[in-house]
Order: C-alpha cells, then sequence, then structure tokens
C-alpha cells in the first residue's frame, strides 16, 4: 500500500465537495469504507445511523485505542436557497483520520486501533446513538480533533486540550390568557412574561470565577391583532457553562428563574431542552500532559499552542457515558477564517499534516 494514495489534503479536497447533513451522510460514509478497503481494512457500515469503523489489529494483546472523525456538514440559506457546507471542518477530521489509518497500518503492536467515523454531530445526537449501538464497548483510550480558527490558536499550531463548554438551548412555550387591549386586566399577556423572564435570565448569578452565559436569542408573541393581548408565546435560550457543575447550577436557576418570572403575570411555562445537554470537557489531565509533550516532539516546542476553549462538542459524551474511559482531544491550528459556522470558512489544508503527525505519535505511544 502507497501512503501517497491517502493524502490528507487530497482527501480533504474530496470530501469538501460532497457536503452532506447528519444522518444523511451517505457519499461521505460510501468513500470513507472505499478509502478503508484499498488499505485492506474491512469497515462495518450503519453505526449510529451511517457512521463506519474499522479495526487495525496488533499482534500482541493490549488496550483498545479509538481515533474519531465526525462527518456531517452544516446547512445554510444563502441567496435564498439551501445550501450544505463544510463550514465546521468535518470534512478535515475525516480527512486527517484516515491519513493517519494509513501510516498506522503494520505498526500497531499492542491491542488494537479502532477509528471511528461519526455521523451527526451537529445535531447533538451523532454520539448517544453510537454509543446506543456499543461504538463504546470495547474502547479503552478515545482521541479527537479540531481544527481551529485564528482567534484560538495560530496556523500551523496544534493545542493538547480544546476546552469545550456545555452547551445546550431550551425553548420556552407561553401559556397566558387572551384579552383586549382596551381590558388588560381580564388576560395574561405572554409578551409581559417574555420581558420579565428575558430580566430575570439577565439577572442571574453564578460564580463570576467560572464562564458562563445565559441569553434569549429568539421571542416570538405575535398576535393576530394590534389590540390583542396574546395568550401564546415562544422563547429560545442558548446557554453554555465552563464546567459540568457550573451548568448544573445555572440550568436550576435559570428555570426557576424563567418560571417565577411568568407567574407574576399569571402566565404558565413550558421549559424543554430538545437538543439534550452537551457535556463541558472531561480530560485526564496526565494524558493532556503526554499530549503536550508529543506536540513538542514531533513539531517542536514552538509549534505547542495554549489549551483553547468555546464551542461545545458532542465527543464528550463518551467520557459521560464511561467515565474510566482514558479521553483527550488536541486542536489543529489550521488559519480557519473568518471563523467556524460561517458559510465563507476558509482554511489552510496543509496544516492538516500536523495533525496527522500528532495523532500517528499519539496512538502509537500507546498501542506501537
Amino acid at each position: 500500500m502507497d501512503t501517497k494514495d491517502f493524502d490528507v489534503v487530497a482527501m480533504r479536497t474530496d470530501l469538501h465537495q460532497i457536503p452532506e447533513l447528519g444522518f444523511n451522510e451517505h457519499k461521505t460514509s460510501d468513500y470513507v469504507a472505499a478509502k478503508l478497503k484499498e488499505m485492506g481494512l474491512e469497515p462495518i457500515r450503519g453505526i449510529g445511523g451511517t457512521g463506519v469503523v474499522a479495526y487495525i489489529d496488533g499482534t500482541e494483546p493490549g488496550p483498545t485505542v479509538m481515533l474519531r472523525a465526525d462527518m456531517d456538514a452544516l446547512p445554510f440559506v444563502i441567496d435564498g436557497k439551501d445550501a450544505c457546507i463544510h463550514a465546521c471542518g468535518h470534512d478535515s477530521h475525516t480527512a486527517m483520520v484516515l491519513a493517519t489509518a494509513a501510516k498506522l497500518i503494520g505498526h500497531v503492536k499492542k491491542g488494537r486501533v479502532k477509528l471511528f467515523f461519526q455521523p451527526a454531530e451537529e445535531t447533538l445526537f451523532g454520539a448517544l446513538k453510537s454509543y446506543d449501538d456499543g461504538v463504546l464497548d470495547d474502547v479503552d483510550y478515545a482521541f479527537g480533533a479540531h481544527v481551529r480558527p485564528i482567534q484560538d490558536i495560530p496556523d500551523g499550531t496544534v493545542c493538547a486540550a480544546v476546552r469545550h463548554t456545555s452547551s445546550t438551548f431550551c425553548i420556552v412555550e407561553l401559556k397566558g390568557k387572551v384579552a383586549h387591549g382596551s381590558r388588560p386586566h381580564l388576560g395574561a399577556s405572554v409578551v409581559e412574561a417574555a420581558v420579565l423572564a428575558t430580566n430575570a435570565v439577565n439577572s442571574l448569578w453564578v460564580n463570576p470565577n467560572k464562564a458562563w452565559s445565559a441569553k434569549v436569542t429568539s421571542i416570538d408573541c405575535a398576535s393576530t391583532a394590534t389590540n390583542i393581548i396574546p395568550d401564546k408565546g415562544k422563547m429560545i435560550l442558548d446557554i453554555r457553562a465552563q464546567d459540568n457543575e457550573t451548568k448544573t447550577e445555572l440550568l436550576e436557576k435559570l428555570k426557576t428563574a424563567i418560571t417565577n418570572a411568568c407567574a407574576c403575570v399569571n402566565v404558565t411555562c413550558e421549559i424543554t431542552f430538545p437538543g439534550g445537554v452537551i457535556p463541558a470537557a472531561v480530560y485526564d489531565e496526565d494524558l493532556v500532559d503526554q499530549v503536550r509533550k508529543t506536540i513538542g516532539e514531533v513539531l517542536g516546542e514552538e509549534k505547542v499552542a495554549k489549551d483553547c476553549g468555546g464551542g461545545g462538542e458532542d465527543f464528550h459524551y463518551f467520557k459521560q457515558k464511561k467515565p474510566e474511559l482514558h479521553a483527550a482531544y488536541i486542536g489543529v491550528g489550521t488559519g480557519v477564517t473568518p471563523g467556524l459556522h460561517d458559510p465563507r470558512m476558509t482554511m489552510n489544508p496543509e496544516s492538516l499534516r500536523n495533525g496527522v503527525k500528532v495523532l500517528e505519535k499519539l496512538i502509537l505511544n500507546v498501542v506501537g
């Protein structure tokens, strides 16, 4: 097998041209499976829906190390038309894991490497559905990687840990009582409830030494006429917290604040979290230290970036579901501009080669 056939930049270019939404990554999983077969591996399809798994077996007993990439792209509306674009770098992650796999073949001695190409990270359910399909059953270590924007780390560098926050959104359904505008005392206005609830959320107090935020991103209390007090409304909130303890405290206070604010004007509310609550990153810090050292050994100390944070990632469900799992997740500086989740997102694909080098060495440190 010629590893030149699995060039990370070329594969990222291929994948960038076939973006697909979560749980619909059919062309992507076909591409991944075909590449794995070219390597002489046997892909297992249908994990978590459209996910793909393959193993590289060693010759001696040892741990199972999972190397995970996400595959889905993002939806946009551009010039009034629906579009699907790899604006978060999942094409890059898939390409890096494929390129790393090609380099690992023939060099795994102890245990085995489990390659996992996960569907639907952006839906927040891909990791959970894959867990339900048993993807972690035989796994002792899990590694992941994500390209980083220039706001996080410089192009060409790699950081040992992306400190993702816990993140979620909630929908608040408001129910009041309709009335004529001239007789407001006969009704219960969901508009007033939404205003009071927004102010209550903005007044929340959680440990200022922790990073957290809760903000209202949408309010819809439209009435059928200007002189009718509306009895139905909806609010949407984006919520983030630095760690899982802060997240728990924040969510409890937020639900209390919204419920009580609505009650002040005789409006009831139902608060739901349809996307679940993504856990904050929890790593084995001794493993992170080893990762940091490995980056320096492979790329040089000048290429070791400080840990960065921000955003959420369903990779962290794995540690939540299996606490004994040894987990680490690197950030690969690729000069992403203007930022992740922007349809104009561009990057330096050549810097993906750094990610491949680091991932290869990290895996061999365990199974080589």
